[in-house]
C-alpha cells in the first residue's frame, strides 16, 4: 500500500533545525553564554532574549513530537525488528561517533579561546537528543508494537485524538510532567530528569498524533485559530507579567499551543513538495550534528575583532550557516563517511 508523503512533517522538521541554530547563535550574545559552555561575545545582546524565549518553550519539545511521528512512518512500512536495527544505524552509530569525534572538536575551540589546558573530552554536548531518542525507542517499542496491531486500544486512541480531548490528554499530561519533577528551569532541557520524561512524552505523543489518522489532523486544522491566539495571549502574559518566568503549568501550556498551532498550519500550508525541500531534508541531520564548530570556530575568530556586536551577530551567522552547508555537500558525495551523519 502506497503512503502518502508528509511533506509538511519534513519541512517543519528542516524548520526546527534552522532555528535551533539560530537559537544557539543568539546564546553566544547572552551574558551567560559561557555558563553553559559557549563562547561568549565580550558586549552581549541582552535584547535578544525576548524573542529567543518564545521559541524556548517548543523548540526542543517539538523536535521530540515530530521525531515521534517519524517512527510511526516508519513502522508503516516496516516491522520493529527492521526498525530498530534502522534507527540504531541512523541514530545510535551518528551519536557515538558525534560524542567521540564530533563535540570534543568544539569543547577544544573553547578552550582555546579561553586559554584553558587543551584536553580530549568525549561527552554528548549538543548531541544528548540523539542519545535521548535512542533509550526513548528502545523502551517504547512494546507500545508502539501494541498500537500497530490494530486492536482496542489502537481504537480507543484514534476516537480519543479525533477529538480536543486527546490534546487536553497531552496538555494534562505535560503538566503533570512539571507539577512531579519541579525543575529548576523549565526550559533547561538536555541532560536533565525534567527535559527526558518531557522529550519522552512528546515523543509518544507524536507517535500518536500519526497513529490516529487523518481525523486528528482534521480537527487540529479546525481548532489551529485557537490555538495560536492562546499560544500568542500567554507569551504576551509571560512577557509583561512575569518577567518571561511564567509558572511551570503555564508554560507547558502554552508550549503545546505553539506546537498543536505550528502543527495545524505546516499541515495546511507546508504539504507540498519541492527541490528546497528534498535538499535541505536530507541536510538537516548532519547541519545539526556539526553546527557548533562552525558556531564556536565563527565566534573564536570574530569576538576579538572590536567589530559592532551588531555585526558580530550577523557574520558568525552567515559564517556558521555557510560553514554547515558547505560541510554537508562535501559529506552527501562520501558514501563511507555519510553514514557517520546519518545520510543513507
Amino acid at each position: 500500500m502506497l503512503m502518502e508523503r508528509r511533506y509538511d512533517i519534513d519541512w517543519l522538521r528542516v524548520i526546527a533545525i534552522g532555528l535551533l541554530l539560530i537559537y544557539h547563535i543568539g546564546i553566544a550574545f547572552q551574558p551567560w553564554g559561557i555558563m553553559i559552555a559557549f563562547i561568549q561575545s565580550d558586549e552581549p545582546l541582552s535584547w535578544l532574549w525576548t524573542p529567543m524565549s518564545l521559541l524556548n518553550v517548543w523548540r526542543i519539545p517539538f523536535l521530540f513530537f515530530v521525531s515521534g511521528m517519524g517512527i510511526a512512518f516508519a513502522l508503516k512500512k516496516r516491522n520493529v525488528k527492521e526498525l530498530l536495527f534502522e534507527r540504531a544505524k541512523r541514530i545510535l552509530l551518528p551519536f557515538i561517533f558525534g560524542f567521540t569525534c564530533i563535540v570534543p572538536i568544539h569543547w577544544l575551540i573553547f578552550q582555546k579561546y579561553y586559554e584553558i589546558p587543551l584536553t580530549y573530552s568525549p561527552n554528548p554536548g549538543h548531541l544528548w537528543f540523539l542519545g535521548n531518542l535512542v533509550t526513548y525507542i528502545i523502551c517504547l517499542w512494546p507500545i508502539f508494537y501494541l498500537l500497530k496491531r490494530e486492536n482496542k486500544v489502537s481504537t480507543v486512541l484514534k476516537k480519543a485524538f479525533a477529538s480536543p480531548l486527546g490534546l487536553l490528554i497531552v496538555i494534562i499530561a505535560m503538566i503533570a510532567e512539571v507539577m512531579i519533577v519541579q525543575p529548576t528551569v523549565f526550559e533547561m532541557y538536555a541532560l536533565t530528569l525534567h527535559g527526558y520524561i518531557l522529550g519522552g512524552l512528546a515523543f509518544l505523543f507524536g507517535y500518536c498524533f500519526i497513529h490516529a489518522g487523518e481525523q486528528f489532523w482534521k480537527m487540529l486544522i479546525k481548532w489551529r485559530f485557537i490555538f495560536i491566539a492562546g499560544a500568542i495571549g500567554l507569551y504576551i502574559l509571560r512577557v509583561m507579567v512575569y518577567n518571561l518566568k511564567s509558572p511551570e503549568a503555564l508554560l507547558s501550556i502554552e508550549s503545546n499551543l505553539w506546537i498543536f498551532s505550528i502543527l495545524a498550519f505546516g499541515r495546511l500550508y507546508l504539504n507540498k513538495p519541492s527541490r528546497v525541500l528534498s535538499y535541505l531534508s536530507t541536510g538537516a541531520y548532519p547541519i545539526y550534528i556539526v553546527h557548533m564548530i562552525f558556531l564556536y570556530l565563527g565566534s573564536a575568530l570574530l569576538f576579538k575583532t572590536g567589530l559592532n556586536t551588531s555585526m558580530q551577530l550577523i557574520l558568525v551567522t552567515v559564517f556558521t550557516f555557510i560553514g554547515c552547508l558547505g560541510t554537508y555537500e562535501i559529506l552527501r558525495r562520501i558514501p563511507g563517511v555519510k553514514v557517520l551523519f546519518g545520510m543513507n
